[in-house]
């Protein structure tokens, strides 16, 4: 970033009077923060996923993983806001030139630009990805401002798990495999992942190498007879040269996996990589949930 941008930042902190809350812990330390935050900028999917849950539309956020900028089930709420960058990518130029007077990201993510990201605005950390969105929308509707709003949400959200277990009963009882199709393997997905946190809050039950406190095995497709379940839920990174699909019709025509019980059983399911994984947010949750109560033929209102 320009000593310019950096320096109009700093001194747009400097001189503008600014109300501050009590200091926010956080994966990099304490910060105070806006008492009402007006012009947020969010580095993750997760975290952009909470702000528009909490009724606040960032001025800036990471792109999605996939989408133009953003993820369909979104882009509806994302009128007027302006990409920085994928997570892993953030562009501190573009960061600076919206003046935020809030930051929020992740120390996975964001580690290594965080004095950066702090001589621009105020900025919050979470400490992890993957499994962690529950935790990590807490702290960001702490950061916001929004400890009542981000209660409620969560609250509703509970309600619904225990609404939608309740509407599948005994169908809990199946093992659920979730597999990913990428150009360069395979992704076997175990309990510390998006879709793997939610399943084990419906109650549903798992293989015993899903049943695991990890993110995910990478296999190839020799590890087919693996990835079976009662029933399995699949989905595709697509990369936007086809090549994430071909490796997923390759998998899925392969004599191995036509020989799985779900396959033969016929209990087996394409659904949304954004919604089952990418994505990682509160939002995606709930569309997840309504995936599984459709599939399964339930009804939870």
């Amino acid at each position: 970033m320009s000593r310019r941008l950096f320096l109009s930042a700093a001194a747009a902190l400097f001189f503008a009077p600014v109300a501050f809350a009590e200091p926010v812990i956080h994966a990099m330390g304490e910060t105070d923060v806006p008492e009402d935050p007006q012009r947020v900028i969010v580095l993750t999917n997760e975290g952009t996923e909470a702000a528009l849950a909490l009724g606040i539309t960032p001025v800036g956020a990471a792109n999605s993983w996939n989408g133009d900028p953003w993820y369909d089930h979104i882009a509806a709420q994302m009128e007027g806001v302006e990409p920085v960058g994928k997570e892993s990518a953030i562009n501190l130029e573009l960061v600076a030139a919206l003046e935020p007077d809030l930051i929020l990201g992740n120390k996975q993510r964001h580690e290594e630009i965080y004095q950066q990201l702090s001589t621009i605005a105020p900025t919050v950390l979470s400490e992890r990805l993957r499994g962690d969105w529950m935790v990590n929308f807490t702290l960001y509707a702490e950061a916001l401002g929004k400890e009542e709003a981000g209660a409620a949400v969560m609250d509703g959200f509970k309600q619904d798990i225990a609404a939608t277990s309740d509407a599948l009963g005994d169908h809990v009882q199946e093992e659920i495999s979730v597999i990913r199709f990428l150009p360069s393997q395979i992704r076997i997905y175990q309990k510390d992942s998006f879709s793997g946190v939610l399943l084990d809050q419906l109650g549903f039950a798992r293989p015993d190498n899903q049943d695991v406190d990890d993110f995910a095995l990478r296999v190839g497709k020799e590890s087919i007879p693996d990835m079976d379940g009662d029933r399995i839920f699949h989905f595709t990174w697509e990369t936007g040269d086809g090549e994430g699909s071909a490796a997923a019709q390759d998998a899925l025509s392969d004599p191995l996996w036509q020989r799985l019980s779900a396959v033969e059983a016929g209990k087996v399911h394409s659904v949304n990589d954004a919604i089952w994984n990418t994505a990682g947010g509160v939002l995606a949750a709930e569309l997840m949930l309504d995936d599984i109560a459709r599939i399964y033929g339930v009804a939870t209102d």
